[in-house]
């Protein structure tokens, strides 16, 4: 396999067999000791899932959700 200047590759379709992987499914690659691994994404989600987890209970602002949805709507 040969690194584009983006910094992708393409995962050989043997190997996307074995791990079942489809167009459109995320995975995450897994540096230990210099050795990377290519692995399904954890859960449903993936990246999109952690990001969210990241963030919850993360907020300062100290109004309802009923207070916030308010002012969204100019009320």
């Amino acid at each position: 396999m040969r690194i584009t200047s983006k910094g992708q590759i393409t995962i050989p379709q043997q190997v996307r067999r074995e791990l079942g992987l489809e167009p459109g499914d995320e995975v995450d690659v897994v540096v230990d000791g210099g050795v990377a691994r290519i692995v399904p994404a954890s859960g449903p989600a993936g990246r999109g899932r952690r990001i969210v987890e990241a963030m919850l209970g993360k907020g300062d602002v100290e109004l309802s959700t009923d207070e916030i949805m308010a002012l969204t709507r100019g009320g």
